[in-house]
């Protein structure tokens, strides 16, 4: 199980320096060959810093080379159709950053293009927040002691554009993030991890309140991505989705999931890393989390696994990628038509 396997890496921006290198280099057999970053200086610095033996002058030459058996993309959105495709067809298991792509158009074609690949692995990288809980709340969602579902509450606000002067990032940037909207997709992964079930319809609302930022050379760029979203959803049997999420949160930021049921809640407080049970009554008790049950990170463990022994991608299978891009999509069509509903 410790046979040799090469990775390439396209991308060397700061997850993949400090999760998908130190991982993939901590795997007895694992060797990362080569890497292209945005610049020849830029992965110049990286493969010094991680010893790896090539710098590679395109993108291209990682996905060809004859040396590499998988790819490690961790670039924005915006290359993670072309890249994907390109490896796969090349023969290479990929391992995508998330979020999958910049629209549901672009995921649909990488997932169609890995089922002419049966044989390869294709990964995202998944939501990491809820790592340490999703086994513990899978298992008090299966037992069905909390009843019926009746309400899912998400949210997450920060102030990282609440200065009009501050420069744009790349998630405001249309062309690199797409439909990607704050951190909307991750929180919709988690639950979709946990009850396994989209929802049917969804509304949603928004708002632009800079509209022009400096990019990094100090041109003015448009912002077209929302600053403040604000979603309704319905499953099929009633419940309700609703979620906040913003990025001009001027008072103390929030960063939670609420789960309501007919006979009690469930609270994951991700800032605190705490996961909340409630009865009936509303009364709190804190839920420890089993050392057996409480997950970690280890999708870079997982990807070789899954190439090494043929364990199916359970975190994040391309397949789930597509579903958390059909909600993006919505969400964005929604807030485009003023609040119009959108079936899935």
């Amino acid at each position: 199980m410790s046979q040799r396997l090469r990775i390439g890496v396209i991308g060397g921006g700061a997850n993949t320096r400090l999760r998908h290198l130190p991982g993939l280099q901590a795997i007895k057999g694992v060797e990362v060959v080569t890497i292209c970053n945005r610049t020849r200086e830029s992965s110049e610095r990286v493969a010094k810093e991680f010893n790896i033996p090539q710098v590679a002058a395109t993108w291209q030459e990682v996905v060809e080379a004859r040396n590499v058996d998988a790819v490690c993309i961790g670039t924005w959105p915006n290359t993670h159709a072309k890249f994907t495709v390109a490896a796969l067809r090349a023969g290479k298991h990929v391992l995508c950053e998330a979020r999958m792509a910049r629209n549901l158009a672009e995921a649909e074609l990488m997932l169609a293009e890995s089922k002419l690949h049966p044989k390869l692995v294709a990964q995202i990288v998944p939501a990491p927040m809820s790592l340490p809980f999703d086994a513990t709340v899978t298992d008090l969602l299966a037992s069905g002691e909390l009843g019926a579902l009746r309400e899912v509450f998400l949210t997450c606000t920060h102030a990282g554009w609440a200065d009009p002067a501050a420069p744009t990032s790349w998630r405001q940037d249309f062309a690199l993030s797409g439909k990607n909207t704050l951190y909307l997709g991750i929180f919709y992964e988690i639950i979709l991890r946990w009850l396994g079930r989209d929802v049917a319809s969804v509304m949603a609302d928004s708002s632009i309140y800079t509209r022009e930022r400096k990019d990094a050379e100090g041109m003015p760029q448009p912002v077209m991505i929302p600053e403040s979203l604000s979603i309704l959803g319905r499953f099929e049997d009633g419940s309700r989705l609703v979620g906040h999420f913003s990025g001009v949160e001027t008072t103390a930021p929030r960063n939670e999931i609420r789960l309501n049921f007919s006979r009690g809640g469930l609270r994951l407080d991700l800032t605190a890393g705490e996961l909340w049970r409630a009865d009936a009554s509303g009364q709190e008790k804190r839920v420890e989390i089993a050392p057996a049950k409480r997950g970690a990170w280890r999708v870079e463990a997982d990807f070789v696994d899954s190439i090494r022994e043929g364990k199916p991608v359970t975190l994040t299978d391309f397949a789930s990628g597509v579903r958390y891009m059909r909600f993006t999509d919505a969400v964005w069509e929604s807030w485009k038509n003023d609040q119009g509903r959108v079936v899935l």
